[in-house]
């Protein structure tokens, strides 16, 4: 046998071993999801006679009615979009702006504040809960919307800078010194050639900034307390409490609350995983 066929038999081998672990791991990633799917869509007569793991013999769609109605999932999701929406633009938007002015210019402790931003993003966000709460309700703002906005713009602003820093300073500078000699003033150069330019970044982190928003439930049970209000990350503790046992709703609740990042992650899927090597050029 030569050498030749015994290498390409061993890369063969260690080729098939890659995919059979790699399907192997999907398949465990992939069964929980597909296991609250099913029971998402199982009547409760079904779990209770044949049990929560076993094959299902009945579908219904009345669990999504009864989360989407009785269980608050309608109210809780409205309020995870009036939290997400403008959180994400907000942020992305001062962060655009920021970047821009840290990277295309020779600012005075450009880098000192830089590391500050990245600094407050190290942070363990559980030693700040009870600051940020007790600062909410001095100012007033305590079992707000708004307030769980500020919060989440607050906290996320600095690394959004960070990572647009990167990539805005990896644009030639000459595109900006010929815009200069052009006549163009820094407001003209940031909305006309370094914004668009910076449109790839900008979806990727909008992207995981709706994810991360959307998502939080740390922030929304800290600076708010009344049901009405909470989001729908929140919502589906209480929707765990009021159908304890009915397991199918809790499922269905959960498929709606993970129905919009899906929905965000299908939309601008090559830009959330080009996202992952945002910042890292020099």
């Amino acid at each position: 046998m030569s050498a030749n066929s015994t290498a390409l038999r061993r890369r063969r081998a260690a080729t098939a071993g890659f995919h059979l672990g790699a399907g192997a791991l999907s398949v465990l990633w992939l069964a929980p999801i597909a296991l609250v799917l099913v029971t998402s869509l199982r009547s409760f007569d079904d779990i209770a006679a044949h049990g929560l793991g076993s094959l299902p013999h009945s579908f219904t769609l009345g669990n999504f009615r009864q989360a989407w109605v009785d269980g608050g999932q309608q109210r809780a999701l409205i309020n995870s979009l009036i939290v997400t929406v403008p959180c994400v633009l907000i942020t992305l938007a001062l962060a655009a702006m920021a970047a821009f002015a840290l990277s295309r210019y020779e600012l005075p402790l450009r880098r000192t504040l830089l590391l500050v931003m990245l600094g407050g993003n190290l942070l363990p966000p559980q030693i700040l809960l009870i600051p940020v709460s007790k600062l909410s309700e001095i100012m007033g703002v305590y079992d707000t919307l708004p307030a769980l906005i500020g919060v989440q713009i607050g906290f996320g602003v600095g690394f959004y800078v960070f990572v647009l820093h990167g990539f805005m300073r990896a644009i030639p500078n000459e595109i900006q010194q010929a815009a200069v000699v052009d006549g163009a003033g820094p407001w003209q150069i940031f909305w006309r050639i370094i914004l668009p330019l910076a449109r790839p970044a900008l979806a990727a982190l909008g992207a995981l900034a709706f994810t991360w928003v959307f998502n939080d439930l740390l922030w929304a049970i800290t600076v708010l307390r009344s049901d009405t209000k909470m989001p729908v990350t929140a919502a589906l503790i209480g929707l765990q409490g009021q159908y304890v046992s009915m397991w199918n709703v809790i499922a269905a609740g959960s498929v709606i609350a993970a129905a919009p990042t899906v929905a965000v992650f299908l939309r601008f899927q090559r830009h959330f995983v080009a996202g992952l090597n945002l910042g890292a050029v020099k």
